[in-house]
Order: structure tokens, then sequence, then C-alpha cells
């Protein structure tokens, strides 16, 4: 009897606790702002960048009650569906996404989203158009027509984005023997004589690149002239000039232009003004911590805020950047500014 009577007493005090516990819980709840940021696979660069900014979030503005947290994804385009459906507060987006997205072309199309809006540029997709030194003629991407060329892998923003430019060359996949590798793939199959060369972009340096230039890989990277950044603009206004600047990677000394095209901060109008803009001067105040998280997130920075940046921004955001003084181009104005 008395082993039944102490276990009905703990089940009571368990009863009590929870109770308790659930009030307490659901009051300190009752006036916070949860927030999630769509990223990609834990896998990749979007997932820790994403994630470490939610973490800063959520630590620096404790007493603002906002709490954020990063969530993976499949990347890109189906953050723009979480945003849309209001799955997602934010997102990291590519450039070339973004800006399908809002115009409503290639997958996109018949359902333009112009409700998105851009924080900022977070850091660089950069080109790389990588061929073996045999088949260079110019020096420049054009070289890449009549090679066994790597476009990445089918499906992946490498591969869209890598047929974008070549739009803009006036190329198709059948002026090239395609093949459909990741990055250390790629560099391998050069090494073996079985590729000519291929498209690898992202943030500076690259492992695969380090290491076919390490390893002696009679390749190098590719530059972009001024006038195909405009015709491959003409086709997406995704791109910027970018420099690989000389001492990158093994043996290159020599500045290399290129182009980039930015990865983005990006979230929906439906988010009030306050919110966003708090959540931005929070940012760019704590750069110092979002240096730790992510090699990548130390190209983060006030300076190149806008760069390669073509949906407008949203008004919190565009209230924060003119505070601190920059120069905002009349296209990235947020409609609800005007």
């Amino acid at each position: 009897m008395k082993g039944k009577k102490i276990k009905i007493t703990i089940s009571i005090a368990a009863i009590i606790f929870l109770t308790i516990f659930g009030i307490k819980t659901a009051a300190d709840n009752e006036d916070k702002t949860f927030l999630s940021v769509a990223t990609a696979s834990t896998g990749g660069t979007y997932y820790p960048i994403g994630v470490g900014m939610a973490n800063i979030w959520s630590y620096e503005l404790k007493n603002k009650k906002i709490q954020a947290s990063g969530q993976s994804s499949a990347g890109s385009i189906e953050n723009i569906e979480l945003l849309r459906e209001g799955e997602a507060h934010l997102a990291i987006l590519q450039g070339l996404i973004s800006s399908q997205a809002y115009a409503g072309d290639d997958g996109f199309a018949g359902k333009p989203y112009k409700d998105l809006r851009t924080v900022a540029m977070l850091w660089p997709n950069v080109e790389h158009f990588v061929l073996m030194d045999n088949a260079i003629e110019t020096g420049n991407i054009s070289d890449i027509d009549g090679t066994r060329f790597s476009v990445g892998p089918q499906a992946s923003g490498t591969e869209q984005s890598t047929v974008v430019m070549m739009q803009g060359l006036e190329l198709t996949k059948a002026n090239i023997s395609p093949e459909y590798l990741g990055y250390n793939d790629t560099v391998s199959a050069m090494r073996d004589g079985r590729l000519d060369g291929g498209s690898l972009p992202a943030g500076i340096p690259i492992s695969a690149i380090t290491d076919m230039f390490a390893s002696n890989v009679k390749a190098s990277i590719l530059e972009v002239t001024d006038e195909q950044l405009e015709k491959i603009n003409a086709v997406s206004n995704s791109w910027y000039p970018y420099t690989i600047p000389g001492g990158t990677y093994p043996r290159v000394e020599e500045d290399i232009q290129t182009i980039a095209q930015p990865n983005l901060l990006s979230t929906t109008k439906d988010i009030d003004e306050e919110t966003i803009y708090t959540l931005t001067k929070t940012l760019y105040e704590n750069l110092d911590k979002m240096y730790e998280v992510h090699n990548s997130a130390k190209e983060i920075t006030l300076e190149t805020a806008l760069d390669g940046v073509t949906v407008p921004l949203h008004a919190g955001a565009y209230k924060y950047f003119k505070e601190v003084g920059l120069e905002i181009p009349e296209e990235l104005i947020p409609p609800e500014a005007k």
C-alpha cells in the first residue's frame, strides 16, 4: 500500500510541476517573435551560415524577444516556395534564382514572385571556368567552345547558371561535349585526360582548384571580359565583375578577372519593417561573430551589401542602409517606400 501511495504522490507532483512549467513556458513565449531562415542541405555552405546568423540574432536580440533558427532545405528553388507559402521568414538564395523568381522567368514562368525582397548580399559565388592549357586560345570563357566540358551535376545550381552564361556567349550544350560532374571529379577527369575543363563556382579559394594547381594539372582559370559580362547579364542580370587576387591559388601570382553572382539574404514584403531593420542592423554590427561561423562569411561586408542585387530591398533593410550612408540605386528602392 505504501508503495502505491508513493507512486500516486510522485504522479501528482509531476502533474503539478508540468502544469506550472507549461504555464511558465507559455508565458515566456507569449511575446516572442519566432523567425526561420531557409538555407540548403546540411553539407553545404548555406546551412552553417544561416544557422550561425540565426544564433547570433537569437543571442543579441534576447531583450527584444526575437528567436531565430536555421532550417535545412533543398536550396534556392525550394526556398522561394517556402517564403511564398509562409513556411520561412527569411532565406538564402542564389542571385540567379532570386532574379528569375521575381521576374517570373524560366522555372518561375507564369508565377512571378513580386513580394520577394532582398535584405543584403552576403558572399559572392565566384565563377571559375577552368580549362586545360592545350585547349586555351584567347584565355577567356569563349574557349570552352568545342571542348569536353563539365557543366556541373545534373539539375544543380551550377548547371543552371553555367547554361545561362553559355547562352550569353551564344553557346549551348550542343557546342560542347557536356559532362555532369562534381568539383573533385571534374579535376580528377582533367588530370586523367578524360576532360578538357569544367565550371566550378563557389567562394574562394575552392579546394578542388587549389588541388588542381597544387598537383600540377596543366590548366588555367579563364577570364571573363566586360563585353561577355554584358551579354550574360542581358540573359539574366545576376552577375558583377570580380577579381580573384593573385596568390589565391598555388603558383598563380596574377589577378584573374572573372565574374560572380551574389548569395543573398532574402525575405518577403509581408515581414514588418522594424523586424527586418533590427535584423539587418544586428547582422552588420556583429560581423566579428559572423566571421567565426564559416570562412565564406568573412566576405560579408557593409561595403558589398548591394553588390549584384537586382530584386528591391525590404523596407527595413532600406532604412538601415540609408542610415549608414550607402548609395542605393533607384531600382532597389522598395515599392513600399516610394
